[in-house]
């Protein structure tokens, strides 16, 4: 079947002209995957530590730390690297350190690498809280401004200066927060010699999670030949039968180049192909993706493999990529929100990158049980409160059809002074980078680019329209918006946003204990909103804490009992809506999760409907139930979903 038609050229021609948007940022940011050109070695394991515990924390840059071994400088520790390193030992001053640290690891870089010149060695870094600066053999090779995120330098001539030396690797990180950063802080310091010791500071933040700093992603070394595939850019849609993927190709270090293009369903058979640098490959009898419990068959993904054969008058060389490929659409109406022109409704969670000993850090069988847990649970969304997760998990939810809601470290912008162009500015330059990083993501149907900003200021209309138009001119397929938990009528960026998310804590942190009260005031909230400004929304939060093992009947606050009950009078309210305008409902939390101490947190936040050690409390069970009805109602299930007992 070919497209035909006016309606079939006019498809064509329109997402030409979304694509020319989404193409607009520079420099690509592929996730590093093996081929038969490229390698991956990871450099994940022990590194040496050293905390610069200095009075003005710069002690390692005035003394060179950088230009010799770090166990030469002074003592250093083992830390394990993806991690936080908070909670590795038992030094009470590590686990609430603020300012810089210090990691080294000596690698060997293989013979073959140092010996091809005709080989790029990049040296990548899967993120770091919050600022990192990073040094090989010595020598300066990058930094980076902000956590969550990838950055990555070519290092192939350093090594090759000296190639029979080990490739010694520094890199300092620091997890000060200002207003100025995402997510924004401040430092206070407390001179008050008959209260406090000489020096002392704390660092205060505006949110409620652990501050956990370190390199929290693995760090890898990947080759590319000289002139490699850069980045890919792709934009899909279909028509009738026939599946569209819009693509760009981008080159670097080939004058000419020769590309070669397949698209290969996961039966190893092409399907489309093209040797051009852009274009549309047209899928016959298309595969959609279709997320969990929406479909037979979810999380169907393509391969795009990208050949790049270039020649410099020696020899011929060939680079090869290969990108995961989900066929789907996203559509947004008043009232609805739309996965290949079904209506979609979000029955998920929030989460939190946060588990003992590790904190933070990227931990496999951690991600696999909170994939399992979610599917068991019946959820088919989650939104990345409340940062950008790592690029593995969006890989997983790919694969399995698990939908997000993509959301940036906007979380804590509460201080008018960070509403400034300088705050602004980086604001801008993360999405750039998230944007980058996430956009060929099936999974991903929706950025966000804030938690529950003070958004009623008066400064917060011309940042958030900025920040909002700025993410659309990068990415028009998707939809975008943030979080909020301001008065509707007050609200700044509320008419912005293409969804309306709004976190409520009825009978929580409002009117607590009084459960009564939820269905009224939450059914009021929905009609100010929906009234005002007639977009659809989502219950982007909600719950309450319950400690795990604690009962009471009647229900009182912190039992399970109480978390139990004052979710079933949230979804007896959102029953009603949904067959309005009520798009979603996702639970805070997934899990327990660290925060800062403070009176009101005992060892933690307890609202997960999993204890942090991914246990189920009862409200995971009433969860369960709602989402496989849920699920039922509006999916179409292969048969061995249809019982979730059976899991």
């Amino acid at each position: 079947m070919v497209l035909s038609g006016r309606l079939g050229v006019l498809r064509v021609l329109g997402l030409f002209a979304v694509f020319d948007a989404v193409c607009l940022l520079d420099a690509g940011m592929l996730f590093p995957r093996e081929s038969s050109s490229r390698e991956v070695k990871e450099l994940n394991g022990v590194w040496s530590f050293r905390a610069d515990k200095s009075p003005k924390r710069n002690q390692g840059f005035e003394s060179a730390w950088y230009k010799r071994r770090l166990a030469e400088t002074g003592p250093v520790i083992d830390m394990p690297v993806p991690a936080s390193y908070n909670d590795i030992t038992q030094d009470p001053t590590l686990r609430d350190f603020i300012g810089w640290v210090w990691y080294e690891r000596e690698v060997v870089v293989p013979v073959r690498w140092v010996a091809d010149e005709g080989k790029r060695v990049v040296l990548r870094v899967g993120s770091a809280h919050y600022y990192s600066v990073v040094w090989v053999n010595g020598v300066k090779v990058t930094e980076h401004e902000g956590g969550h995120l990838p950055f990555e330098a070519e290092i192939g001539s350093l090594i090759r200066n000296d190639p029979s030396n080990a490739c010694r690797i520094t890199i300092a990180v620091n997890n000060t927060l200002t207003l100025e950063t995402l997510p924004p802080g401040n430092i206070q310091y407390l001179n008050d010699p008959t209260k406090y010791p000489d020096g002392f500071f704390v660092q205060n933040i505006f949110f409620d999670f652990f501050n956990y700093a370190g390199i929290h992603r693995p760090v890898l070394l990947y080759t590319t030949p000289k002139a490699y595939v850069d980045d890919i850019t792709v934009v899909t849609d279909f028509l009738d039968n026939t599946g569209l993927v819009l693509y760009n190709i981008s080159v670097q270090g080939a004058a000419t180049a020769t590309l070669n293009i397949s698209l290969i369903d996961k039966d190893g058979y092409s399907v489309a192909s093209s040797s051009k640098p852009s274009g549309v490959l047209k899928v016959v009898d298309v595969k959609l993706w279709w997320p969990y419990l929406m479909h037979q068959n979810p999380g169907y993904l393509y391969s795009l493999e990208v050949r790049l054969l270039s020649a410099n008058g020696i020899s011929t060389n060939e680079d090869v990529y290969t990108l995961p490929v989900g066929i789907r659409t996203v559509n947004v109406s008043s009232t609805q929100f739309l996965i290949n022109n079904k209506p979609f409704y979000f029955h998920g969670v929030n989460k939190h990158e946060d588990a003992d000993i590790r904190g933070k850090g990227l931990d496999w069988p951690l991600i696999v049980k909170d994939f399992n847990l979610l599917k068991w649970l019946g959820a088919n969304s989650f939104r990345t409160s409340h940062y950008p997760y790592a690029e593995e998990i969006m890989q997983m939810c790919d694969r399995h059809g698990i939908v997000v809601i993509d959301e940036c470290p906007g979380v804590g912008i509460k201080d008018i002074r960070s509403f400034g162009n300088a705050s602004l500015k980086h604001h801008l330059a993360v999405m750039d980078e998230l944007v980058r990083r996430d956009k060929n993501h099936p999974s991903v149907v929706m950025w966000s680019v804030a938690n529950e900003p003070a958004s009623e200021m008066h400064p917060a209309e011309f940042y958030f329209k900025t920040l909002i138009e700025h993410t659309k001119a990068l990415d028009p397929t998707r939809p975008v918006t943030y979080v909020t938990d301001s008065n509707y009528a007050k609200d700044k960026g509320a008419p912005y946003v293409d969804v309306i998310c709004v976190n409520s804590y009825f009978s929580w942190y409002h009117d607590p204990g009084h459960l009564e009260v939820i269905s009224i005031q939450l059914n009021t909230e929905f009609e100010n909103w929906y009234g005002k400004y007639q977009k659809p929304i989502i219950q982007s939060e909600y719950g309450a804490d319950a400690v795990p093992g604690l009962h009471n009947d009647p229900p009182v606050m912190f039992t399970e009992e109480y978390q139990k009950v004052l979710l079933q009078n949230y979804h007896s309210v959102f029953d009603q809506k949904r067959k309005q305008y009520v798009i979603g409902e996702l639970i805070w939390n997934f899990a327990d999760f660290m925060t800062v101490q403070g009176i009101f947190r005992v060892v933690g936040n307890k609202k997960g409907v999993f204890t942090r050690q991914r246990q189920p409390k009862a409200a995971a069970f009433i969860l369960k139930e709602r989402y496989w009805r849920l699920a039922n109602e509006t999916g179409t299930l292969p048969p061995w979903t249809k019982y979730p007992c059976s899991f």
